[in-house]
């Protein structure tokens, strides 16, 4: 049997009133996702846990099957793994925004713009890393670059215990109250405020700023963690896997469980993403033997981020037709038997542009056991009424896959 989880990160969300009190998925036209959900089992399932950061991380370390309160360490050790930074027992890796800053002299009075720098290109951002590493490496801290905003510090011997906050929790939002705290805190924030001499005038700012785009103002330093011990997804459940995300995070989660993480041209992790391309990737590593495919898409959590409400109904359509529709399409050709298991990792609303802790909906469809749902619709509100609830979020896998 074959096993696709079709990831939509993000994706549920609060009515909004732009979609006359609709979520985004109750407003998509998603055709292919809406015909499963009619002979599929629907529910709601809580993957991040009391007292864990509702981030991408803990809720893919559970989706994944990995409960988060014994393995999680952190995001950006995972993004390290997937970049091909070894980390040593005493490293500690933080993530890296690329941010734009207001303009305030003060740093503390500065407002949170952008987390991504306007989703500034990954050519554009090497360049940018290439000269924070040059002037701000040293004995102790490296940078290292990575995709479009996303990229890597690590400090040896570094705290873990420092309290920082994600950006994208911050967006419109003066800063200060957010700067790092407790442990190094005094040395981080020194980087991030350096970095700003460092990326003021530089060519690749400047030729953004005549484009009517977001210069990269300053990094943003969190997401602290060590290299974490995850068990062998295939020895855990005896299928041989692959990720496919444009998202170091993920690829670096599915490195650290055994699983290959599978390049595609064009994946940005954005509206603008090689959806085909990742279709016709799933489908062939299908062909060629994999039994396990975790596929990522990472748009309308962007959007969702951003505010972006048209972006965020057009990631889940684009999904439904050029992603879900071929794979449906060619699947029952490479094996009859198959099952796929659609859900978000986290919410992230429209209305306050960050992720929350609330239960998703789930969609577990067996071509070998088909059952009348009653469902015309997958979307928060209708899985909700159906009273099926996975209150550990790491143990829909092994519903998934061992029907426990």
């Amino acid at each position: 049997m074959k096993y696709l989880v079709l990831l939509i990160d993000g994706v549920a969300d609060t009515p909004v009133p732009q979609l006359h009190g609709k979520t985004p998925l109750q407003a998509a036209k998603k055709p292919h996702i809406d015909g499963l959900a009619k002979s599929s089992e629907i529910g709601m399932v809580k993957t991040v846990p009391e007292g864990l950061p509702p981030g991408s991380d803990v809720a893919n370390l559970s989706v994944l099957g990995y409960d988060p309160l014994t393995y999680y360490t952190g995001r950006s050790p995972l993004e390290a793994v997937s970049i091909g930074v070894d980390l040593k027992p005493e490293d500690v890796a933080f993530r890296c925004n690329l941010v734009t800053l207001s303009n305030e002299s003060a740093y503390s009075e500065k407002t949170m713009i952008d987390y991504s720098s306007d989703e500034i290109t990954t050519a554009e951002s090497s360049q940018l890393m290439t000269a924070i590493a040059s002037q701000l490496n040293s004995d102790s801290i490296q940078f290292y670059p990575g995709i479009s905003y996303r990229h890597l510090m690590v400090w040896h011997h570094g705290p873990t215990d420092s309290h920082l906050t994600p950006p994208h929790d911050i967006s419109d939002k003066i800063i200060g109250p957010y700067l790092p705290s407790g442990p190094g805190a005094d040395q981080l924030l020194k980087l991030m405020e350096r970095s700003q001499s460092i990326l003021k005038d530089h060519p690749v700012n400047q030729r953004r700023i005549a484009r009517g785009l977001r210069p990269a103002t300053s990094i943003w330093l969190w997401g602290q963690g060590k290299k974490p011990q995850i068990d062998s997804f295939s020895h855990k459940y005896g299928l041989s896997g692959a990720t496919i995300s444009a998202v170091d995070l993920i690829k670096g989660l599915g490195i650290c469980a055994g699983l290959e993480a599978i390049e595609v041209p064009g994946a940005t992790g954005n509206i603008h993403t090689n959806f085909k391309g990742k279709a016709e990737a799933t489908i062939e590593a299908f062909r060629k033997g994999k039994d396990f495919i975790y596929l990522h898409f990472e748009a309308a959590d962007e959007a969702g981020h951003r505010g972006e409400i048209e972006n965020k109904v057009l990631a889940i359509e684009k999904i439904d037709a050029e992603v879900l529709g071929p794979i449906l399409s060619e699947l029952p050709h490479i094996d009859p038997e198959f099952r796929i298991l659609i859900l978000p990792d986290h919410p992230t609303p429209l209305a306050i542009k960050t992720h929350t802790a609330d239960p998703v909906p789930y969609l577990i469809y067996d071509s070998t056991s088909k059952i009348n749902s009653g469902i015309e619709s997958f979307d928060e509100s209708s899985a909700a009424q159906t009273l099926s609830f996975v209150a550990e979020g790491h143990r829909l896998m092994d519903r998934f896959i061992l029907n426990v």
